[in-house]
């Protein structure tokens, strides 16, 4: 098997609803990210912790193979941290399923429903009549949510078709842990269930995705499209919202502006986008664009060396009080250095949280509706 599939579990939500794209994203190598690459350290950081507690790994191999990993760029205490909470998570449900047999970065294949299509479990626990899956995600940029997540429920049709012969499951249940973001989510399904979505929603779209057929449909699932910024169908449809006229804004229509309002997040990625590739194409690649060029920015004067500045100021003569400033701590910094309890007991009044500047955002955003400035100003008139 590669390294990545072609219907890939976690580009489901893409190419379910873009069919073609599947096919479209292999004109373009993929390129890890900084992102992609630190959250690869801490899945493998979390693997090795619970080989380790599962006696799959020993105790002097698992602290040879912590002592490289803590050498690591991406190493940081605040990332085990965060690891540890999935690990701890992932412990507890281990031990919930006695009899259970555990799986750590599984690999397991769909290719019943998705031709070529395989992923791997970070956790996969096989108990009775339950399948269980946990999914680990380190970032932060996005919620995501176990409720419909086509990814896990991919992961967990690929257990059915590998192991339901020796287990026959009868519910499966998938949760995400994405301790960067607080958020533990769970869904649970019957497997008749999960198999007819296969069968009858999955299968049809996968056998598109495969044959590079289908309608072109841009959504929000196009930030991880490796073709978003040359797709041509998502320049078409965020061209709409482009070609308005926006020089005569008091001659839209109350329905012309929500129309903007609803599509004005996905013009804006769309732009920066773009903006990137065109930028990437220049910088790594020589490319000319027709009335653009490659300047330098504007840069702040530093510093080279602050130890030697101040050795050199004070060998001049300089007090010590001339060339240095003291200011307090910031609020983050001097809560961690003194301890929540202290800090709320010693300086909690003092502390002031101003409001927010007012933002417009989609009904479905969580954050409690607040009233307009120009009520407030009404109500502070009487």
């Amino acid at each position: 098997m590669g390294e990545h599939a072609l219907l890939s579990a976690s580009g489901a939500e893409r190419w379910m609803n873009c069919p073609p794209s599947a096919r479209l994203e292999e004109m373009i190598d993929e390129k890890s990210s900084i992102y992609a690459k630190e959250g690869t350290f801490a899945h493998d950081l979390a693997e090795q912790k619970l080989l380790n507690y599962l006696g799959e790994m020993s105790k002097t191999e698992f602290n040879k193979r912590l002592k490289e990993r803590k050498k690591s760029k991406f190493y940081s205490k605040e990332l085990e941290d965060y690891v540890d909470i999935y690990v701890d998570f992932a412990i507890e449900k281990i031990n919930g399923h006695k009899t259970g047999i555990v799986f750590v970065e599984k690999t397991v294949d769909y290719n019943w429903i998705c031709r070529e299509g395989f992923g791997t479990c970070d956790l996969l626990i096989l108990d009775g009549d339950l399948i269980e899956i946990i999914d680990f995600k380190f970032g932060k940029g996005l919620k995501i949510d176990a409720k419909d997540n086509s990814q896990l429920k991919l992961y967990a049709l690929g257990a059915i078709d590998n192991f339901n012969f020796i287990f026959e499951a009868k519910k499966v249940r998938m949760t995400i842990v994405q301790p960067r973001l607080d958020n533990i989510s769970s869904e649970e399904m019957e497997v008749e269930e999960l198999i007819n979505w296969g069968e009858v929603e999955v299968k049809p779209l996968a056998d598109l995705a495969y044959a590079g057929e289908g309608d072109f449909k841009p959504g929000s699932y196009c930030r991880w499209c490796r073709v978003k910024a040359i797709c041509r169908a998502r320049a078409d449809e965020n061209m709409k919202i482009a070609c308005m006229d926006f020089k005569l804004p008091a001659l839209l229509t109350d329905e012309e502006i929500l129309e903007v309002l609803n599509q004005i997040d996905e013009l804006t990625k769309w732009t920066k986008d773009v903006e990137a590739y065109a930028f990437n194409q220049a910088v790594n690649e020589g490319k000319e664009w027709a009335g653009f060029k490659l300047v330098e920015g504007r840069s702040s004067r530093r510093y080279s060396d602050e130890g030697k500045v101040a050795k050199a100021l004070l060998a001049a003569g300089f007090e010590e009080e001339k060339i240095y400033s003291k200011s307090l701590l910031s609020l983050t910094k001097l809560e961690k250095e003194l301890g929540k309890k202290v800090f709320e007991e010693t300086i909690g009044d003092l502390i002031i949280k101003p409001p927010g500047k007012l933002q417009l955002v989609p009904e479905e955003d969580k954050r409690p509706a607040v009233r307009s400035s120009a009520e407030i100003d009404f109500k502070e008139e009487f």
